[in-house]
Parts: C-alpha cells; sequence; structure tokens
C-alpha cells in the first residue's frame, strides 16, 4: 500500500507521482500545462512524416522500374507486377506489427521509435538501389517487417496530450501521415530518373544515372536519419514503475487499492479495470469493430494510391492521362499543402460538432461521386485537366484522411494506456494485411481493365474506379450499427 501511494495517488485536489516513472513525469506536465504541447506535437508530426514518406513515394516511378527491370512480357503487365512490389511493404508489416505494439507495451515506445527509424534508412536506400524485381520486393518487406514505427506513435498521441487536445494529436498523426503518404510521391516523381530530368547536373554514368531511382529513396533516408537522431530527445509516456513491470496507471485504481474498500465509487473503478483487464482485446468489439472498419477504408485508399498513379503516368490509349512522373509528382504536392492547412485548422472543428463517426460517414459518402468522375476528367486537356485532376486529388486525400482520423480516436479511447500499444499493433497488423492486398489487387485490377477498353459494360478505368467505389460504399455501411459500435467512455 505504500509503494502504491509513493508511486501515483491522486485525489480532488492533491496528486503524487512516482519521481522516476517516465509517464508519471508526462502525467504531471499534462496537470500542470493547460496549453497544447506544441514541442511534442512537432516530434509527433515529424517521426511519423519520416515513417510515411517511404510507403508511397515509389508509386509514381514504379511503372518505369519495373520495366526497366524487363520482367514485364507486355505492357499491360507492368501493373500487375507494380502490385507485388506495392504490396510487400504491408505484407511486412502486417507480420510484425503485433510485435511490435508487444514490444512497445514492455519496454516502451521510445526504443521501437528508434529502432524502426534505423531500419527506415537502411532498408529504403537499398531499396533504390534495387536492380531486379526480386531486389525490389525483398527490401520492401524488410522495410515493412522492421519498422514498426506507426502503432506506438498512435499511441503517444492520445497519452501526450491532455483529453480535450487528444482529437488534435491523433489528428497531428492523421495528418502527417496523409502528407507523407502525398509529399513521398511528389518526391519520387520529381526526383526519379534525374540524369533524364537534369541532365545539366546529373550524368548517366553517375551514381544516379546507373541507379536511376536512387535519390528519392535517399533523401527520404537522410531525412530519416535526422529523425532518429532527434528521436533521443523523445520524452517517454509509458508508466513504468519497477523495471520491466508496467504498473497500474489510473489515478481511480489506485485510490480503491490504496483506501480500500470503504471507498464505494473507487470500489467500483477497480472492479471495472479488473474485469477490463481479464478481457482480451479481440473480445473488445467497440475496439475490434473500428478496426475492421478502419481496414476496410485503408484497402480502399492503399488500392486508390497504386492506381492513381499508373493511371496518370499510363498511355492515353488506355484511358490514362500521359503524364510524366514531375507531373504526377506536382499533383500530389499540391494535395499535400491542402491537406496541410485542413488537417491543423479545419478537421478539429469539424470533428467537434459532428464527432469521428459521423465525419468518417460524410467523408465516404463524398467519396463516391468524386471517384466516379475521373474517368471523365481523363477526357479533358491543358488548363481544365490540371485544375480538375487537382482539385479531385486533394479533396479525396482530405475525404480519406478526415476517414483515418475519425477512426483512430474510436481505436484510441477503446482501451486504456497499458493496452494501447498491443491495440495498435492488431490495428497495424490488419490494415497491413488490407493495404497489402490494396497494391496488389489494384495493380491486378488495373492491369486487367487496360485490357478491355472496346466492352460494353464499363469500358477501361471505368471499371477500376467502380470496383473502388464498392470498396468505399461497404466501408460506409459498416459505420452504421449494430456493426460499428462507440465507446461508451475513455480508458
Amino acid at each position: 500500500m505504500a509503494e502504491i501511494n509513493e508511486v501515483l495517488l491522486k485525489k480532488k485536489d492533491k496528486v503524487e507521482y512516482y519521481e522516476n516513472c517516465p509517464g508519471c513525469k508526462i502525467d504531471k506536465l499534462k496537470e500542470s500545462s493547460l496549453g497544447l504541447p506544441y514541442k511534442h506535437l512537432f516530434f509527433l508530426f515529424i517521426v511519423v512524416l519520416a515513417a510515411a514518406l517511404p510507403i508511397s513515394s515509389l508509386f509514381p516511378f514504379l511503372y518505369f522500374m519495373i520495366r526497366d527491370f524487363h520482367i514485364a512480357e507486355r505492357e499491360e503487365d507492368i501493373g500487375y507486377y507494380a502490385g507485388y512490389v506495392g504490396s510487400a511493404f504491408m505484407f511486412g508489416r502486417a507480420l510484425t506489427s503485433v510485435l511490435w505494439g508487444m514490444i512497445a507495451d514492455r519496454y516502451g515506445r521510445k526504443p521501437v521509435i528508434l529502432f524502426g527509424s534505423v531500419t527506415l534508412v537502411i532498408f529504403n536506400t537499398l531499396f533504390g538501389l534495387s536492380t531486379n524485381f526480386w531486389m525490389a520486393v525483398s527490401t520492401r518487406f524488410l522495410l515493412g517487417s522492421l519498422s514498426g514505427i506507426l502503432g506506438p506513435m498512435r499511441a503517444y498521441a492520445s497519452e501526450i496530450c491532455r483529453k480535450e487536445y487528444q482529437a488534435l494529436g491523433l489528428s497531428i498523426i492523421s495528418t502527417s501521415w496523409g502528407i507523407g503518404l502525398v509529399i513521398g510521391p511528389a518526391l519520387g516523381g520529381y526526383l526519379a530518373q534525374p540524369a533524364e530530368k537534369y541532365p545539366n547536373i546529373f550524368s548517366e554514368e553517375s551514381l544516379f544515372g546507373r541507379f536511376p531511382y536512387l535519390l528519392p529513396c535517399l533523401l527520404i533516408s537522410i531525412f530519416a536519419l535526422g529523425v532518429a537522431v532527434l528521436s533521443c530527445w523523445l520524452p517517454e509516456t509509458l508508466h513504468i514503475h519497477t523495471k520491466n513491470k508496467v504498473l497500474e496507471d489510473s489515478y481511480d485504481a489506485l485510490e480503491a487499492t490504496a483506501y480500500g474498500p470503504s471507498e464505494k465509487g473507487n470500489i467500483q473503478i477497480s472492479e471495472e479495470r479488473h474485469q477490463f483487464s481479464l478481457q482480451s482485446l479481440l473480445k473488445n468489439w467497440p475496439l475490434m469493430s473500428s478496426i475492421i472498419v478502419y481496414c476496410v477504408f485503408q484497402l480502399h485508399d492503399m488500392a486508390y494510391s497504386e492506381i492513381f498513379s499508373l493511371w496518370a503516368v499510363s498511355p492515353r490509349k488506355y484511358g490514362g492521362l500521359s503524364y510524366s512522373t514531375a507531373d504526377v509528382g506536382e499533383v500530389l504536392a499540391v494535395s499535400g499543402f491542402g491537406l496541410l492547412l485542413f488537417q491543423l485548422f479545419l478537421y478539429p472543428l469539424v470533428e467537434r460538432f459532428f464527432g469521428p463517426i459521423r465525419t468518417s460517414r460524410i467523408g465516404a459518402a463524398l467519396s463516391i461521386p468524386l471517384l466516379s468522375s475521373y474517368p471523365f476528367i481523363a477526357t479533358l486537356s491543358g488548363l481544365s485537366l490540371a485544375l480538375l485532376i487537382g482539385c479531385a486529388s486533394l479533396l479525396k486525400n482530405v475525404l480519406a484522411v478526415s476517414i483515418t482520423t475519425g477512426l483512430f480516436l474510436l481505436q484510441n479511447r477503446a482501451v486504456s494506456q497499458g493496452e494501447r500499444g498491443a491495440a495498435n499493433g492488431i490495428s497495424l497488423s490488419a490494415m497491413s494485411l488490407f493495404k497489402a492486398l490494396g497494391p496488389a489487387g489494384g495493380g491486378s485490377l488495373f492491369s486487367w481493365a487496360q485490357k478491355r477498353q472496346n466492352v460494353a459494360f464499363l469500358p477501361g478505368d471505368h471499371m477500376v474506379f467502380f470496383v473502388l467505389n464498392v470498396i468505399e460504399a461497404i466501408g460506409l455501411l459498416m459505420t452504421f450499427k449494430p456493426f460499428l459500435a462507440e465507446p461508451a467512455v475513455d480508458k
């Protein structure tokens, strides 16, 4: 009893913290500082950005990379092989996310973030040096399986902010993630094949001439290296009161333990917490239902990311835009800037007014007619094409990140701190599996659609965007009761 009183005790107006516990230090900081933790939000932003940049940076040049590997017998088959390279990262992450979540719950968020940042530097650089299809697949797989950053960072965002700022913290995660998924392809589009685009700077005999896709990967790795160094000053948020042991972090639960059964309210809190501790995360339906819905939307978003870049650079005879990698990069850069403004200034207001579930529903409902317009946009040219495709890409990314952020909030509110790492690990594993299916399925769908340009029903790319809309509609229906259950009380 005395030890518990020394560790952490909260009564009405008195809080006592365990001096050497990093989680208690963060709780004390949150109690004493009522404002936004700007420094910690900045850490959140750049760490997640570094983790997100490599995921989709390859999409603008993947079509040309597969072509240069000379593995596809026909031009229409390039999308098929591109899908497997795109899926390798997510398949690797699906296998290890739960493990990384458990490690983060036991040893802390910071060690997992540091290790993931270092592995990102190594394997993302090796991917840029790939000389054949199987090297590209294996380096992407290892990058995904060894870089377990996102799960701990999502838990970190909930723990570093006061309750009233948790929506903003998770919005920062979604914003950084969304911007990384947009700026990454922009970097890939602008910087891939530099000897062809910038012959006055890079010669064909230079390193970047011999490895035309190394430059964007190398710059992202350098940024990740800087983030890895900066992460050394990242404060830990996990409550570790004894060596390798996470004690109860709930103030009310500690009160119940310290003062015994005389306080009825504390007994009830202790019993509820005990029951929850016995409950398997897999039986926590508010958590699992939000994860399943999240996975459906992530399947859609990853397939869209793969298809958009393939569609934009494919020839007009196949219904594409005949864009260069630089053109795709420009579209995605504009989308990223607009997304940043929306998430920082508008999303917290939207979420506060509509709530996370209704915000996700609105985003999904608006995405369906938007995607239906893409094949018709492809018939335009010149300035009208550039304006419409830029606006459509921006709006699509805004809607997708709004959906993701709302479901992030539901997942983190469904569990207590001691389970957040594992819960986010389960979420990441399931999501990564669906995201692995996204590029593979999207690439195969795109390759198949290009071969059916003259059919009567949904010719060419009309079929591609129709299938994407079907997946989005399924996700939308799943956001309603009785499937999706909102947590009754924040944990």
